[in-house]
């Protein structure tokens, strides 16, 4: 899942674009979507099919990597501890590194071969809450001399097993599960998933994510509360209260030559402004010694000059490749966490993919296209795996706000995004920036990032009857017991002893994961209380995310596979038959003159074709 969901954004422009405009679907069943001040503001400078000027494809590409900046740095930095690299600043980067590099990768798969809309993939917050309860079992507790700087000698062959035991063992974890997602979306049975998974299941879930990470949040905000208060004041200050103010930006088009364009700069960057004015006041009150220099002392973490010799010494190249720290290990109570985590992420997706079409101006995504994206997204989590980047790869939400932010929904401006960021995880020297940010700063931006990702899971009732004393039940619950039951176990991590070791391991990293205790509460009390489907929210659910006949461009043109293809496999007897390969399209519709309303028979997502399961699975 994405670090925070945003909303779709269209209510303003963000950057003044030249170019043909399509309209955006703007009604639904006889009622206005959103209301608009301008007439103009319900259109798209660029379609999804379109291919904008590369000045632009390049500007809004950059923008598109420092949106999912936040999310992509904090996952490597919040797993250092579970990996006992604190006070490891050139691991670190090696693991910032690693995560654009793969981020960029997943993106270029999913923007040519996957569901082939303009979505960003990134790291996943999902599998970060399974992977750090696996972490925290006894036998990978870090050694109390790798919690002291002074005693850390980050070049020791000890040292060094240590770390990358733990990411071994990760890794190994993270591939089996993506095998899963893989499985579920290839064989088309995502369909069948959803079916049984509503909104009551869906936010305790999601909510969760944020709030076991409150210690993670705590802890690196406490260092100095005066600079995490202060990041947490600008990023609020930018996203929230400063988001309708436009700033003047030189630009250049053919017709007007240099001229000046209002970019609503505070709306589309706010996490990443907040982050670097309070990064360059720490290194002011460095320079000057406000802070103090004593180690022993409070506050003395927010200095800017700890890792200052990380820059130095790391490499201006480095070319992350698979295995590149060691062979991966398996673990059944790994591979059972990173399940839960990533059928969260599935379902968030599915919802992502339908957001996306709606901003980018295609037809909502047919069956084939959600299966095909899901499948991908698991041979995303399997290269991240095999990488080691300790994490898997998901859509990020924020980056499909940022479309109707900007009015620009081509899947060019992504591949754009999805190069950069290969780039980026080549360049050694931008990871280790990233290390250099005080622990304070990032403690303020994850005061403001989990609470979003938990107030995101919440917004997922709005789907269900919450005037029912049903749903308050089954949510209250769900939710209370997420926190408790975790919270129990790791102060009492010997109450598990059933006699099998492999049994206790299971149990002890699935009772220690908020979300999955939540999110089976949930669902076993949704799918056995008595309840109807509009009490439930699964009418509402289901409407939400069905497909609907406000086509703007011809389905294959959007979703078919590239390189012809889809026209291969079209022409196969068999493999047409496929769930994540385009139906036969009849000859009359072509790029010109296609008659969108006449495109292939809408199903529900929740209802897929027998046949198609039965190939997938057999497969």
């Amino acid at each position: 899942m994405a670090p925070e969901k945003e909303s779709n954004g269209l209510d303003n422009y963000a950057f003044a674009v030249e170019g043909r405009f399509c309209d955006l679907p703007d009604t639904k069943n006889g009622e206005e979507v959103d209301s608009f001040v301008d007439g103009d503001s319900n259109k798209l400078a660029y379609c999804v099919t379109d291919v904008p000027p590369w000045y632009l494809c390049i500007i809004l590409g950059i923008q598109h990597c420092l949106t999912a900046f936040g999310g992509i740095i904090a996952i490597p930095l919040i797993l250092s501890q579970g990996l006992c690299l604190q006070h490891d600043g050139l691991s670190q980067s090696h693991l910032i590194s690693t995560i654009f590099f793969v981020s960029g990768i997943c993106t270029l798969l999913q923007v040519t071969f996957g569901i082939r809309l303009p979505i960003l993939q990134g790291g996943t917050f999902t599998l970060l809450a399974p992977s750090m309860a696996m972490l925290s079992m006894p036998e990978w507790t870090c050694p109390s001399w790798t919690q002291n700087a002074s005693l850390v000698n980050t070049t020791s062959a000890e040292f060094i097993d240590v770390w990358q035991s733990r990411m071994r063992a990760l890794q190994g974890s993270i591939m089996v599960g993506s095998l899963f997602q893989v499985f579920v979306g290839f064989s088309g049975l995502i369909g069948l998933f959803m079916r049984f998974i509503g909104p009551l299941t869906i936010a305790p879930t999601i909510s969760l994510i944020g709030l076991s990470l409150f210690d993670s949040a705590g802890a690196s905000a406490g260092n100095h509360w005066g600079i995490s208060s202060m990041t947490t004041a600008l990023i609020i200050l930018f996203s929230q209260y400063l988001r309708h103010i436009s700033m003047p930006f030189p630009t250049y088009s053919k017709d007007k030559k240099l001229h000046t364009s209002r970019v609503y700069v505070f709306q589309i960057l706010p996490v990443l402004l907040g982050i670097t004015l309070s990064w360059l006041i720490c290194y002011i009150l460095t320079i000057y010694n406000v802070l103090p220099s004593d180690s022993g002392q409070y506050g003395y973490l927010a200095r800017t000059d700890l890792k200052g010799d990380v820059i130095s010494k790391a490499p201006w190249f480095s070319f992350p490749y698979p295995g590149q720290w060691g062979m991966p290990t398996v673990s059944l109570a790994g591979v059972v966490g990173i399940l839960a985590g990533v059928i969260s992420s599935m379902i968030e997706s599915v919802g992502d993919y339908h957001a996306c079409a709606r901003l980018s101006g295609a037809p909502p995504p047919p069956k084939h296209a959600i299966n095909r994206g899901i499948g991908i997204e698991g041979l995303g989590c399997l290269l991240a795996g095999a990488w080691g980047t300790g994490n898997g790869t998901t859509s990020y939400s924020e980056n499909v706000g940022a479309l109707g932010i900007t009015k620009v929904g081509s899947r060019t401006v992504i591949v754009a995004s999805g190069a950069l960021m290969v780039v980026m995880g080549v360049f050694g020297k931008v990871g280790a920036i990233f290390t250099t940010i005080p622990s304070p700063v990032i403690g303020g931006m994850f005061m403001v990032m989990f609470g979003v990702i938990s107030a995101a899971g919440v917004s997922n009732l709005q789907y269900a009857d919450m005037n029912s004393s049903r749903n308050i039940f089954i949510f209250g619950f769900s939710m209370f017991s997420g926190l408790v039951i975790p919270n129990w176990i790791l102060k009492n991590p010997k109450a598990i002893a059933t006699g099998v070791v492999e049994l206790d391991q299971v149990l002890q990293v699935l009772l220690t994961t908020s979300m999955f205790v939540g999110g089976f509460f949930g669902f076993i009390l949704d799918n056995t209380i008595p309840g109807s489907k509009h009490e439930r929210g699964i009418l509402a659910w289901n409407k939400a995310h069905e497909d609907d006949s406000s086509n703007t461009l011809e389905s294959g043109e959007v979703y078919n596979l590239p390189f012809g293809i889809s026209s291969y496999l079209s022409s196969s007897s068999w493999l047409r038959y496929m769930p994540f390969c385009p139906p036969g399209v009849p000859s009359s519709l072509d790029r010109c003159g296609a008659d969108t309303n006449s495109l292939e028979p809408k199903q529900p997502l929740g209802h897929p074709e027998p046949a198609q399961i039965i190939i997938g699975v057999a497969l």
